[in-house]
């Protein structure tokens, strides 16, 4: 396969999801040279664009990620800040949809599966720059109890029991009691889980909110923070999301709703559980195009 470098003159657009954003790469036919020096470069607040990752639209079969898959399909290629690849974001998804809509003119209002890292997902248009994104099978720990590991953080004493959960990618869902615990968290540093995952493991502290019903239906409400493997505390993790959703329905036992509106510091989402799926409700917003100069970036890591 034949991949061109990058030239000085770089087109991308930046979007977000909930505030949880990307720089975004249009490269149907896998041109761009994409390493992970660059990636970090792309992400740097300081010295480059700014962003938790960066997200690259290209056909399956322009990648080596999509080997085996129909060549025509739409991957995600998706990156994380510190330049190491990712299975799957939610919040990301959802921005990929917005991109796809606006610069490969998709219509999504059927649902569109693409594939990722993390196995293929369905993305659909809600309209008013909100998407749905299908996110497949989710995976509970071996709770033995309602928990799997133990979890420590900085301004958090002591050590507290937690429950991995593995949504394509994988987490670790810590309960506290009460908005102050999750406020005086430090997340500079990235929580210790014991045991340690062996790929790492985004990590996230939720506090229920109650809940409320909304057209007859039962839906339960819980706030958020969480710091994912790879770039540190984010303003929304759509998979952390889910995983929280699937973990707090978990812990209520027999008669939790199956509907959970997840508070983020950067706004609100959605996840429905549907048996042994989620499917992951927001917005989108696409908010700006440019082309960045990357001469200067060094060529030395292969692309993944």
């Amino acid at each position: 396969m034949v991949r061109l470098h990058v030239t000085p003159g770089l087109r991308f657009t930046k979007g977000h999801g909930t505030e949880n954003d990307f720089v975004l790469l249009f490269d149907e036919h896998g041109e761009i040279d994409l390493t992970p020096a660059l990636v970090r470069y792309l992400c740097d607040r300081r010295a480059g664009i700014g962003a938790d990752g960066v997200i690259r639209a290209v056909r399956a079969g322009s990648v080596p990620a999509g080997a085996g898959l129909d060549a025509r399909t739409w991957f995600m290629d998706y990156w994380n800040a510190d330049g190491s690849t990712s299975e799957m974001c939610g919040n990301g998804a959802r921005v990929f949809a917005a991109l796809l809509e606006r610069d490969a003119g998709v219509d999504l209002a059927g649902g569109l599966t693409i594939a990722t890292r993390g196995g293929t997902r369905t993305l659909s248009s809600l309209g008013g720059g909100r998407y749905a994104v299908g996110m497949g099978e989710f995976r509970l720990g071996d709770s033995g109890g309602g928990f799997d590991a133990e979890v420590e953080a900085r301004g958090l004493v002591p050590a507290r029991p937690a429950l991995s959960v593995d949504v394509g990618n994988p987490h670790h869902v810590v309960a506290l009691a009460s908005t102050s615990e999750l406020e005086a968290l430090d997340l500079t540093e990235a929580p210790r889980v014991t045991p340690t995952p062996p790929a790492g493991s985004n990590v996230e502290f939720v506090v229920t909110r109650g809940g409320e019903v909304r057209d007859g239906i039962e839906r339960g409400r819980v706030r958020m923070r969480v710091h994912e493997r790879g770039s540190g505390e984010t303003r929304s993790c759509g998979t952390g999301a889910c995983a929280v959703a699937v973990a707090v329905r978990s812990w209520a036992g027999d008669g939790a709703p199956d509907i959970w509106d997840v508070e983020v510091p950067g706004g609100m989402v959605t996840v429905r559980i549907v048996g042994t799926r989620t499917v992951l409700e927001g917005p989108a917003l696409l908010v700006a195009d440019g082309e960045v100069d990357v001469s200067g970036v060094p060529a030395t890591a292969p692309t993944v």
